[in-house]
C-alpha cells in the first residue's frame, strides 16, 4: 500500500487569511451588552413564570369574571382555552428569556477570561435568539395576510 500523508495548508505570500479582531473597545460594547441582556432575561423569565402560574389558576380567575361579568366572552371559553393561552404566553416569553440568558452568561465569561469557546457560544445563542424571532414574525405576518384575504374573501362573498 502506498503511505499517504496529509497535506498541511500552506498559505502563499501574497494570501493573507482573513480575521476577524474584537478590540478592547468591542470588548466594552459586549460586556455591557451582557449586563442588559442579562436583566432583560431575568424579567422575561419572571414573567414568564407568572404566566405558568396564572394558567394554572385560569378556574379562579373564570370563576372571578363570571361573577362581575357574566356575559364576558371569556368566561364563555373556559377554563381550557385560558389555561392552554396563557401557557403558550409562558413558553413563548420563556424560551428567549432563556436564550438571552445563556448569552449573558458566556459573553460575560468570554469578555473577561478573552476565552474564544464561550465566545463562540454566546453568538450561537445570539443567532438563536434572532432566527426564533424571525420565525415568530413570519408566523405572524402570514397569519395576518391570511386574515385580510379571507376578510375579502367574506365581503365580496356577501356582496354577491
Amino acid at each position: 500500500m502506498d503511505n499517504f500523508e496529509e497535506a498541511e495548508s500552506v498559505e502563499e505570500p501574497g494570501q493573507e487569511q482573513e480575521q476577524l479582531v474584537v478590540t478592547e473597545e468591542i470588548r466594552s460594547y459586549i460586556y455591557e451588552t451582557a449586563k442588559w441582556t442579562k436583566f432583560l432575561s431575568v424579567v422575561g423569565l419572571v414573567v414568564a413564570v407568572f404566566l405558568a402560574l396564572m394558567a394554572f389558576s385560569a378556574n379562579a380567575i373564570i370563576d372571578g369574571l363570571a361573577l362581575a361579568a357574566p356575559g364576558n366572552a371569556l368566561v364563555q371559553m373556559g377554563t381550557a382555552f385560558l389555561t392552554v393561552y396563557f401557557l403558550c404566553l409562558s413558553l413563548m416569553l420563556f424560551y428567549p428569556s432563556f436564550l438571552l440568558f445563556k448569552y449573558s452568561n458566556a459573553a460575560t465569561t468570554a469578555v473577561l477570561y478573552a476565552d474564544q469557546e464561550n465566545f463562540t457560544i454566546a453568538m450561537k445563542k445570539m443567532k438563536s435568539l434572532f432566527k426564533f424571532w424571525g420565525i415568530i414574525t413570519i408566523i405572524i405576518l402570514s397569519l395576518y395576510i391570511f386574515s385580510f384575504l379571507m376578510m375579502i374573501v367574506a365581503k365580496t362573498g356577501g356582496a354577491a
